[in-house]
């Protein structure tokens, strides 16, 4: 390039060879001379940029946009520089959009529950049960044991508190006959399951307690499906007229949940029979039931002789993961 300009001129060499003839120019140029440059002679110094960090992010102008910043100063007979300056040395550190620190929410371990027989794991919460004027609403306690999906406990109140949670557990524990060390209570981080007369309780029965981590309802399924059969009930009201009513249309549906209900999570065997211990004779029963109509119409079964499912012989919230088979 320089060889060719010398003989013909920059302009024409430039327009030769597409270059731009600034950035021939720009080359010939001393390194020290392009440092002088590009650092103009009013630039802040790095010491006046890191006193005006440190007064961006002190405890007094974290929350605030340079400009507030910049207009507070002033009126204090301050000048440090101009808002725009202080947005690109906030940008240079990517603190433009938050200063603040951060509270960083803490990492909750997902609850692990398994349960192989009945009042090993029992799972619980609230809903709430609209009443005959608006703003009006009852909340319904729910006890259930995730084994056998069998309330063994409720409670519509007029409100919503630990204390009678605490009754209620309390209650339903003696009836099951709950022993030291057999059981372990689930729920969610509401304030009726985590405040402290039930948690006494708790201790005082020696039963163990169990909580979903904050906003994941996947944690406590057992009691939300159960929530959610109830409310889909063709005769569930859209309002109760009162509380006593609304007592009276829960004590008929559970007993229809625990003892009528074929539940579809215990291979359409009631939850009462899987409770109580009749499940395999139900099993036993339907097993001659299929097997006399395979001997009847064998050719109807094309899978063979039919086989009658019982209840799970486990349940989990939250199983853990299987490691992958690495072969």
């Amino acid at each position: 390039m320089n060889e060719l300009a010398t003989k013909i001129g920059v302009k024409s060499a430039c327009e030769a060879l597409h270059v731009p003839r600034s950035q021939v120019y720009r080359a010939r140029q001393p390194k020290s001379a392009l440092s002088l440059c590009r650092t103009p002679s009013h630039a802040l110094s790095v010491d006046e940029r890191v006193k005006v960090r440190a007064i961006l992010n002190s405890e007094r102008f974290m929350d605030q946009a340079p400009r507030q910043v910049y207009a507070a100063l002033l009126d204090e007979d301050t000048y440090l520089c101009h808002w725009r300056t202080m947005y690109r040395i906030l940008g240079d550190h990517d603190e433009v959009r938050e200063r603040r620190r951060i509270r960083r929410h803490p990492t909750y371990k997902k609850p692990e529950l398994l349960a192989e027989r009945p009042n090993e794991v029992w799972s619980w919460d609230i809903t709430w049960l609209r009443g005959p004027y608006q703003w009006t609403s009852y909340p319904l306690y729910t006890v259930l044991d995730i084994f056998s999906r069998y309330v063994v406990g409720w409670m519509i109140a007029e409100v919503e508190s630990s204390e009678l949670a605490k009754q209620l557990i309390a209650e339903t524990a003696r009836k099951q006959n709950i022993q030291p060390d057999q059981l372990t209570l689930h729920a969610d981080n509401g304030s009726p399951m985590k405040g402290k007369p039930l948690s006494q309780l708790l201790v005082d029965l020696g039963i163990s307690k169990s909580h979903s981590r904050p906003h994941t309802s996947d944690d406590n399924p057992f009691s939300e499906a159960q929530f959610k059969t109830m409310k889909y009930r063709p005769d569930y009201p859209d309002r109760f007229g009162s509380i006593e009513e609304a007592r009276h249309w829960a004590r008929c549906f559970f007993a229809w949940y625990n003892h009528v209900h074929y539940h579809s999570g215990l291979n359409l065997i009631t939850p009462a029979s899987v409770h109580y211990g009749t499940a395999a004779v139900v099993q036993q029963q339907r097993q001659q039931v299929m097997l006399a109509a395979f001997q009847a119409t064998p050719e109807r079964f094309r899978g063979g002789q039919p086989i009658v499912k019982g209840a799970p012989s486990a349940v989990w919230i939250n199983p853990p993961k299987q490691p992958e088979n690495l072969s």
